[in-house]
């Protein structure tokens, strides 16, 4: 597996975590460094973790995940899209999001199942997987960033409907972890 390889499995790891920001910094209206760096790092650090935790793990328990990981991903994510659609449509004014590790600890884990199952693979092919978990974790994280930004930047101005997006996207993104991988 060489680097172009593994900057492309990276970028289509990371699509999860970035859809995922973005939502978060539409739903703070202007988001701030710390909110971004925040999810950077949950982001980023997950998807580092889980493919080194997935090749530790190996082929006894690839089954299970394949089978299971991906529609409790999937339903994590339709929650927090259906919170981002319920409090879009709330005639109260929104609240901050939360960054904290209670909401950001869900979060993580559901965007990384796909990074979990990438690891199981490195095993299987016997690849060291400890370099390309720290550039997955890294992309991750500077998509993440950009992410909550740019979401922060349109949502200041859009909030309510862009929230409505936001949370119909990750619902949309729900489905197609849980039922078509």
């Amino acid at each position: 597996m060489n680097f172009f390889d593994v900057v492309l499995i990276a970028l289509a790891l990371s699509a999860d975590a970035f859809a995922a920001s973005v939502c978060k910094g539409l739903a703070t209206g202007r988001a701030k460094r710390s909110q971004a760096l925040t999810a950077a790092a949950w982001f980023g650090g997950f998807q580092a973790l889980m493919p080194m935790l997935g090749k530790l793990l190996g082929s006894t328990v690839s089954g299970v995940l394949q089978s299971w990981g991906k529609i409790v991903a999937g339903c994590i994510l339709a929650v927090i899209g259906a919170v981002m659609i319920k409090e879009a449509l709330s005639k109260e004014e929104p609240a901050e999001p939360s960054f904290s590790w209670k909401v950001m600890l869900p979060a993580a884990v559901a965007t990384s199942i796909d990074a979990l199952a990438t690891g199981l693979t490195f095993g299987v092919l016997g690849v060291n997987a400890l370099l390309p978990s720290l550039l997955i974790g890294c992309i991750t994280a500077l998509l993440s960033y950009i992410g909550v930004t740019a979401g922060g930047s349109i949502g200041d101005r859009h909030r309510r409907p862009a929230q409505l997006v936001g949370g119909a996207i990750l619902i949309i993104l729900a489905v197609k972890t849980a039922f078509f991988g």
